[in-house]
């Protein structure tokens, strides 16, 4: 984890993390807890990892609760968000991080790989954020894991993955109007290569990704984490309908 201090912006602050088995979610989960969150987490097929996510958490003193969740399937993306505000007591923060990449040019991208990516990228974080909204509170939290590459794409076979993208930071830049009189905060976080076992740093694809970073080298998770935190934070809570790019300079 991080080497400074993190600061306690969220006590008492109730937060579902949707795909927080590993990688990203893990860390966002992690770090919504140190700041003081209560956390529930949906995972699809990895219950122990969710698990030790969750054992993390409750040794931090928060609640935690772990949902098997497929975020392809409507009705479990549903009783997923109301599952997490029952087992926590309400719902404060929703962050839609769950999230799949398959790549090709298009005419080799079979049409079942198109559908699952419009399902569990797009339709879940629309699905989910509708679900969470009888939940929220005036002044709660939206917040989804986007991607530098829905802002631009710096090289071929990836365009369905990066149109998947697109598509929330134009969704979530919409429902930043839709709920401005509630006080709820809708945001974009879009990471750029980022070291898990879905895009290793050391992996076939970093020789690609690399030249384009202008940090010239892979971000971390708790890099993504830090930034949803303070979205969640008070300090946070005049930024709504907007991207944050943590991306190495990628997009610079």
């Amino acid at each position: 984890m991080a080497n400074f201090e993190i600061p306690v912006r969220l006590t008492n602050k109730k937060a579902l993390v949707t795909g927080a088995s590993r990688g990203i979610g893990a860390a966002i989960a992690l770090r919504l807890a140190q700041e003081g969150a209560d956390v529930a987490i949906t995972y699809e097929r990895s219950a122990d990892k969710a698990e030790a996510v969750v054992n993390e958490i409750r040794a931090l003193g928060r609640k935690a609760v772990a949902i098997k969740a497929d975020s392809a399937s409507v009705a479990e993306v549903q009783a997923a968000v109301d599952g997490a505000a029952e087992a926590l007591g309400g719902l404060d923060i929703l962050v839609n991080n769950a999230g799949i990449a398959r790549g090709g040019l298009l005419q080799d991208v079979p049409l079942e790989d198109i559908d699952a990516i419009l399902a569990v990228n797009v339709r879940a974080v629309v699905v989910g954020s509708q679900a969470a909204l009888k939940h929220l509170p005036d002044g709660g939290r939206i917040i989804t894991t986007g991607s530098c590459l829905g802002e631009q794409v710096q090289f071929p076979g990836i365009s369905v993955y990066s149109m998947s993208k697109f598509a929330v930071h134009g969704f979530s830049r919409g429902l930043a109007r839709d709920l401005g009189e509630r006080g709820i905060t809708v945001n974009v976080v879009a990471p750029g290569s980022t070291d898990t076992d879905m895009n290793p740093a050391d992996g076939e694809g970093a020789a690609t990704q690399l030249p384009f970073i202008a940090l010239k080298r892979y971000g971390k998770p708790e890099d993504i984490a830090g930034a949803v935190a303070w979205l969640a934070s008070p300090e946070g809570n005049y930024v709504t309908g907007t991207v944050i790019t943590v991306d190495g300079g990628v997009n610079a």
